[in-house]
């Protein structure tokens, strides 16, 4: 099973679009995860018209038509494991323990807000992984997305993606 991951993608404030690599690999995952701040449900409509499926929440940039549509926290069972998405997971600081101790049921979190791409395991068991944001780098050297291939029931492949820089004012990786 093969997942794409992505966070805070903030459109159209941080980009006019997704970038176009990210788009393309759409379509060719299973699933597709969100873990909020889209800004846009602009955004919403074009990845589940794309997607085979979608799991999705909302992040603290967005307003009411997408709280409307999207959990705060979702769930689901993906190749065996059981995944959860949230947006936020607080400071660094005590992050695994907190993870760990909220969601003693799952396998592996995938989370958003900070914009830094991250993958670390909780506890020996909760795998945490934070895509980055494909339209914001704040103060990261590149936009960031994830791949994870999931086979037999465990993470086979985790991999991070880094796009290209495209300079200027208002764009990814400005």
């Amino acid at each position: 099973m093969e997942l794409l991951l992505m966070s805070d993608t903030h459109l159209p404030v941080r980009a006019k679009a997704l970038p176009a690599e990210l788009l393309a690999a759409v379509p060719r995952a299973d699933v597709v995860v969100h873990a909020g701040d889209w800004v846009d449900t602009a955004t919403l409509d074009l990845l589940e018209a794309r997607a085979r499926r979608l799991v999705g929440v909302f992040g603290n940039n967005d307003g009411p038509a997408l709280r409307a549509r999207l959990p705060e926290v979702a769930y689901a069972e993906l190749g065996g494991l059981r995944f959860g998405v949230v947006h936020e997971t607080g400071p660094v600081q005590g992050r695994e323990r907190r993870c760990a101790e909220r969601f003693p049921d799952l396998d592996v979190l995938v989370f958003g807000h900070s914009h830094i791409p991250w993958d670390s395991v909780a506890d020996g068991r909760l795998r945490l992984l934070n895509p980055g944001s494909p339209t914001d780098r704040r103060r990261q050297p590149y936009c960031t997305y994830m791949t994870v291939r999931v086979a037999q029931g465990r993470l086979a492949e985790v991999q991070l993606h880094r796009l290209p820089l495209r300079p200027a004012r208002g764009r990814p990786g400005a």
